[in-house]
């Protein structure tokens, strides 16, 4: 009798365990869902469908974190204006703060690598002025005549490697460029 009682007992787990394994994925397939980052561009209106080219460049370049427009939520917002610091980043780098963009920069430089550069530094990415025009972080280092608007993939892997944990708690503030620097 015991054994009858195991032995349906251990058929009755095979019936309900195996069809649990077929539809669970093995754990090496499950990645981890991308952090979603919330702005708000109506700050710059003049710029939108910049700021738009340039979240899209990101978002196209990176799997770990993603750019989604919603006022409401939005932990980084953009503005315009004139500044005689130039375009900058006030950000912590974990996906909250500010992007402005300056007129009278974006009237030299392409304006969609203005936005996506300043963008990386709310990503968390240094500037590199020092670099060629691939760099994205490169900045307004190679010229106006650059308009590499893309992150190239050093800049995108460290993204990932940023945001392979999800978003941080909210930093300390600072601000990113400016002071004359050419983005």
């Amino acid at each position: 009798m015991i054994r009858k009682t195991f032995l349906s007992v251990a058929a009755g787990a095979a019936l309900v365990v195996a069809p649990l394994a077929a539809t669970t994925p093995a754990a090496a397939d499950v990645t981890a869902q991308a952090v979603t980052v919330y702005y708000d561009a109506s700050g710059a209106p003049s710029f939108q469908s910049e700021i738009a080219a340039g979240v899209a460049n990101w978002n196209s370049s990176v799997s770990n974190v993603k750019l989604v427009e919603n006022p409401s939520a939005a932990t980084l917002e953009y503005y315009e204006g004139s500044d005689p610091s130039g375009s900058y980043a006030s950000t912590d780098g974990h996906g909250n703060g500010y992007i402005f963009i300056d007129y009278s920069q974006a009237d030299q430089y392409y304006p969609v690598r203005i936005t996506a550069h300043e963008t990386g530094h709310v990503l968390g990415l240094p500037d590199h002025y020092s670099g060629p025009c691939s760099e994205l972080m490169s900045g307004g280092g190679p010229g106006p005549s650059c308009t590499n608007a893309y992150p190239n993939a050093t800049e995108s892997a460290r993204v990932d490697q940023l945001w392979a944990n999800g978003k941080k708690a909210r930093g300390e503030m600072r601000v990113i460029d400016g002071k004359n620097a050419a983005f």
